[in-house]
């Protein structure tokens, strides 16, 4: 059965920063892109990053470029996103993902979400 499993998620002020992890079980990843989406409320979930199975070709959602960095570990199994410069808008349940379509509208695997909460 294949899980991907989210942590690091919180409550932090506007300027901070947090370190998410998705640690994946029961298949490896490691040719595939894995990515983070959210889901603000009231609102549709969107994509955040991707990064390639090779660790070296990564995207990232307008709204966060420049303050957040999308990372993996295939030896672990495990991709991170490390956010920093968080802003209020910036809160959402953070969705861990695997095999992301071209379009980056959808994904095969998906976690069950870890929450962050930017406070102003």
């Amino acid at each position: 059965q294949v899980q991907l499993v989210e942590s690091g998620g919180g409550l932090v002020q506007a300027g901070g920063s947090l370190r998410l992890s998705c640690i994946a079980s029961g298949r490896t990843f490691s040719s595939s892109s894995m990515g983070w989406f959210r889901q603000a409320p009231g609102k549709e979930r969107e994509f955040v990053a991707t990064i390639r199975w090779n660790g070296y070709i990564t995207s990232y959602a307008d709204s966060v470029k420049g303050r957040f960095t999308i990372s993996r570990d295939n030896a672990k199994n495990t991709v991170y996103l490390q956010m920093n410069s968080l802003k209020p808008e910036d809160t959402a349940v953070y969705y861990c993902a695997a095999v992301i379509t071209p379009t980056r509208t959808g994904a095969s695997y998906w976690g069950q979400g870890t929450q962050v909460t930017v406070s102003s």
